[in-house]
């Protein structure tokens, strides 16, 4: 909102509204302004939690401190989303597509698990809303995104072409422009593309339609249908990945902020027509507005730290962590990254696989043998280090540790190829 009235200020000459115009300088707004929401509102918030007795419910696994949080206001994620969805209304164009489909995931993905939490908390059910609705939920978000993404006039990547001197046309794939032959002009178009990228390879993009090449004239249209699929099944795990993950303090907040900030340099270059062409990745219009959302995002994930850091004050509950996964799958999604996420979201594959090996496992174990065996002491995975004795904070900053390393790599795949 305040874009538009700096920007009409700007034709005023109003010393100092054309900043406004600059990504870099109202991203800097967002961080800042949610990083305020988030620790001074947050405070007031975490008050209201505790007076309505909004506390965390606790079953005794035997780990060590665990029941020194029962009665922890949970709901937290209240704050993430508070402190979230302010900034871009704020500081973000909103006409831009990108933007309203962060915001759709944001809320829709926050309701979810708000109802979940309000079941636990207020109906006294520990197994909160069932699980075949969460999932409905997820898969009703990726079909919103993947169909928008497919039927918006505004969503496109920028492809590079060439005319030579006989005036052929033909497809830059592999060379960047700088590498054009003299006699030729260099031009550009905005496509449909059902394109992303492939980390460390050198022809690093992968076209979903030549999965479906069988498919002749319909071939586009069944290459649309496998991305809806794939969104969806990248929105449902992502999201249970953090949900997942969030069970110590301070560990799915913090990795969060480290993917967050990950996400916001690929979008930035991606959205970026210069980065783009020297780094020769996929330019996509418009989607460096994307940066003002995923800096509120790290601004609300790192605030939100100051009260979730052990001992935690307070607890996202699935209120936060199903937004946080869903808001990374979909970003991901949006800026044609999402084969990346096995990297770059490292921590929440491993704590979902932790879960699967354990239970199937189990499962195995108990009809072969007559007596369920486990491959963990505990799942998921950070359970299993309690188990061994690991202090919770040595846990959790081990945790942020690696994502820090698997964001690096994920950057790197920028070059390295």
């Amino acid at each position: 909102m305040l874009y538009y009235l700096f920007r009409y200020l700007n034709h005023l000459d109003f010393p100092g509204a054309g900043m406004f115009e600059y990504i870099s300088f109202r991203g800097a707004l967002s961080i800042m302004t949610s990083l305020f929401i988030a620790t001074v509102f947050g405070k007031k918030i975490i008050q209201l939690l505790q007076k309505q007795q909004i506390g965390e419910v606790v079953r005794d696994l035997g780990l060590a401190g665990q029941m020194e949080k029962k009665g922890t206001p949970t709901m937290g994620g209240l704050i993430i989303i508070l402190s979230i969805l302010v900034p871009v209304l704020l500081f973000a164009k909103l006409d831009n597509i990108y933007i309203w489909l962060m915001i759709i995931t944001t809320i829709w993905l926050g309701l979810i698990g708000f109802i979940d939490d309000y079941i636990k908390v207020f109906k006294k059910d520990k197994a909160g809303l069932s699980g075949k609705f969460k999932v409905a939920g997820q898969i009703g978000l990726g079909l919103i995104v993947g169909l928008t993404l497919y039927i918006s006039d505004d969503v496109v990547v920028r492809e590079k072409t060439t005319i030579d001197e006989l005036g052929t046309q033909t497809e830059m794939v592999d060379e960047g422009f700088s590498s054009v032959a003299p006699g030729t002009t260099r031009l550009t178009k905005d496509v449909k593309s059902t394109k992303t990228t492939i980390p460390f390879f050198k022809n690093n993009e992968f076209d979903y339609e030549s999965l479906v090449a069988f498919g002749g004239e319909y071939s586009p249209i069944l290459a649309w249908l496998v991305f809806i699929i794939i969104t969806i099944f990248i929105v449902t795990a992502v999201s249970n990945g953090a949900n997942i993950t969030d069970g110590l303090d301070g560990l799915a907040t913090g990795s969060s902020a480290i993917i967050g900030a990950t996400l916001g340099i690929l979008a930035y270059v991606s959205g970026h027509v210069v980065y783009a062409d020297y780094l020769n990745i996929m330019y996509i219009p418009n989607s460096g507005e994307l940066v003002i959302f995923i800096a509120a995002f790290i601004g609300s994930t790192i605030g939100f730290m100051w009260y979730n850091s052990y001992p935690a004050q307070v607890f996202m509950g699935d209120t936060g962590s199903l937004s946080l996964g869903g808001i990374i799958a979909v970003f991901a999604i949006i800026i044609h990254k999402e084969m990346l996420i096995p990297i770059l979201c490292g921590i929440f594959l491993v704590e979902n696989i932790s879960v699967m090996m354990q239970v199937s496992w189990f499962k195995y174990t108990r009809k072969k043998y007559g007596e369920g065996r486990r491959i963990f002491k505990m799942a998921p995975l950070h359970h299993h280090y309690q188990m061994m004795g690991y202090p919770e904070p040595k846990i959790v900053t081990r945790f942020w540790i690696i994502g820090i390393f698997l964001a690096i790599i994920t950057i790197v795949t920028l070059k390295i190829r």
